[in-house]
């Protein structure tokens, strides 16, 4: 359980328009063959919660922002949207 100068950074990471979503495409034909109708479209995304311990939210911010740099996302195929809770 977070503490109370706990940071945490939410990290949802998706593909962006255009891009194919094989996971997503499959989860819309298994939906039709189950009969489940009126879906017009299926997206999925990751969403990654890192916790930072005695950080100021701006340091949070510039450590998830860093680990979707260097691991988390790939500019060229993803889009990434950060929130923060907590400090």
């Amino acid at each position: 359980m977070p503490e109370e100068s706990d940071v945490t950074a939410e990290i949802r990471v998706e593909l962006k328009p255009g891009v194919f979503d094989a996971e997503a495409d499959s989860v819309e034909r298994s939906l039709g063959q189950l009969g489940i109708a009126g879906v017009r479209a299926v997206g999925t995304a990751r969403l990654f919660r890192l916790t930072f311990h005695g950080v100021a939210p701006e340091e949070a911010r510039r450590r998830a922002e860093l680990a979707v740099d260097r691991l988390l996302a790939n500019p060229v195929i993803h889009r990434v949207s950060i929130s923060l809770a907590g400090g």
